[in-house]
């Protein structure tokens, strides 16, 4: 049995989707491809029980449409499991139910992602989607139903709990997806299988090239996050992780076979304590800090002085901040688990470490006036300003269906759509004190808070090697596609008081 792990082209004139490893959805002017690890693993474990795989992805492979669905006809594959989001799920209906037209019920297809866990039987009443997937480890998932499609009578043995499917005219499914998966029992990805170089090079995250993503936990121990899509996927109460020791072979074969030179470990949180202790101990023992740069997500007031000097010494470099607001109030309604008053020590202490946190802040809240917003553009200047800060992400908020915000929204009667396609980032799709253009205006304005002589000076300064120039270079290019993927026309970016 042939399998595809795809990521079909798509093609609407309005930039690089980004779909794999992202809690939210972007359309990106400037191409950036992150590597789907859970995917991945997907590939790999299907490869181990002796399925042939084809890893399908269209988009980071720059494909037209026509090319993708040519290389479909020639490999003729049995399943095609495809990862959807959001703004993007009614396109996928499209490509499915012409896949199906085209090729019949001898190809299997199936969806799999936190839109389709928040609403599953949806996709099957609006395509001809054959299986949903629901839950986090659709790794583990897939290789339960394609061995139950592999056998004499499919669907006859017994799926794993969270897969949904027709019977006849019914919707039926196999349970409650449960996170209760031993992780560490899973293989090492196979990286030349699933194309990793392609993921290498086009990401902002990664000042070394080429680059690697790992994911040591799933996702994130904290997970309660009311914007996040991936609380539908991974809660954090089912917070796992695989052994630090696991992570550090993993590490050392991105090294040896591959000749990473970066990795970005993108669990939602990196764990902390004795497994953070643990692991940064052996990156030194083993010497790969002196090789590779590592990065992560962290809690800003998660970690000690201490801690953050151990991952300097371990060879950290980036860290990733979810800062998201600096008004007290909106941080409490997100369920951040964050004062205000936390947040500078946090900027200041990886700092000093030797890190280089990134911040990464959203705007368009129900309930924030623009002098809210404003707030927080200001705020972002000021670390700018004080070097605690290196790199920003500005975002517009978005209720993802499945998450606690979007279900506040539907009580307060916030949302002004329910057409996903818009969900897509473009544009506020909730009532808010702020129009469309001031949203994106500040949001643009986030961005250019590092455009400030200090910032600059101090960044052009640090340049010790061609890593530094072409880094900062890239940082450059990003920022100014950044204020094009916000821009309003005939407008300047507000919001930014000197």
């Amino acid at each position: 049995m042939k399998v595809f792990i795809s990521y079909p082209p798509l093609d609407n004139g309005k930039g690089v989707p980004l779909l794999s490893q992202n809690r939210q959805f972007q359309w990106f002017n400037s191409p950036t491809y992150i590597y789907p690890v859970v995917p991945a693993y997907a590939a790999t474990l299907l490869k181990q029980n002796g399925f042939k795989v084809v890893w399908d992805d269209a988009i980071a492979e720059e494909m037209s449409y026509a090319g993708w669905l040519e290389r479909v006809r020639n490999e003729k594959p049995d399943v095609i499991a495809i990862e959807t989001k959001t703004p993007v799920v009614k396109m996928h209906w499209q490509i499915i139910d012409s896949l199906k037209q085209e090729f019949g019920d001898r190809l299997k297809v199936v969806l799999m992602g936190d839109h389709v866990t928040a609403l599953p039987e949806e996709s099957l009443e609006n395509s001809k989607a054959d299986f949903i997937i629901t839950g986090g480890d659709y790794d583990f998932l897939l290789l339960s139903l394609c061995k139950s499609l592999r056998s004499v009578k499919p669907l006859a043995s017994p799926l794993a709990p969270g897969i949904w499917y027709r019977e006849g005219s019914l919707i039926k499914n196999s349970g409650k997806s449960l996170l209760n998966n031993n992780l560490d029992t899973l293989p090492m990805i196979d990286r030349t299988l699933t194309k990793w170089k392609l993921y290498g090079v086009k990401n902002g995250n990664f000042k070394r090239t080429p680059g690697a993503y790992t994911m040591a936990g799933r996702d994130c121990w904290w997970g309660r996050c009311s914007f996040c899509s991936w609380t539908t996927l991974y809660p954090g109460k089912n917070f796992r992780a695989i052994s630090p020791e696991k992570l550090l072979d993993e590490i050392g074969v991105l090294i040896e076979k591959h000749g990473v030179r970066e990795v970005f470990d993108d669990s939602g949180s990196f764990p902390t304590g004795k497994w953070l202790e643990a692991f940064c101990k052996g990156m030194i023992s083993r010497g790969y800090n002196k090789r590779i740069y590592m990065g992560c997500n962290m809690r800003i007031n998660a970690l000690r002085k201490e801690e953050y000097e151990l991952m300097a010494k371990a060879g950290f470099r980036f860290v990733l901040f979810g800062l998201e607001s600096v008004n007290q109030a909106t941080l409490d309604k997100l369920d951040k688990g964050l004062k205000v008053a936390q947040i500078v020590e946090g900027f200041r202490m990886a700092k000093k470490a030797g890190l280089e946190p990134h911040v990464t802040s959203m705007i368009g809240y129900p309930w924030e006036e623009k002098k809210d917003a404003e707030e927080t553009i200001n705020f972002a200047k000021d670390m700018f300003r004080k070097g605690y800060i290196d790199t920003l992400q500005a975002t517009i908020v978005v209720p993802y269906p499945g998450t606690p915000m979007y279900e506040e929204s539907k009580k307060n009667g916030w949302l002004i759509t329910e057409d996903w396609e818009r969900y897509d980032m473009r544009e506020s799709v909730w009532k808010s004190p702020l129009s469309n253009d001031d949203v994106k205006m500040l949001t643009q304005g986030l961005y250019k808070a590092a455009l400030n002589p200090q910032f600059i000076a101090r960044k052009i300064f640090s340049v010790r090697n061609i890593d530094d120039l072409r880094f900062l270079f890239m940082a450059g290019r990003k920022l100014m596609a950044h204020l094009t993927d916000f821009k309003v026309k005939g407008k300047k970016a507000v919001g930014i008081n000197s």
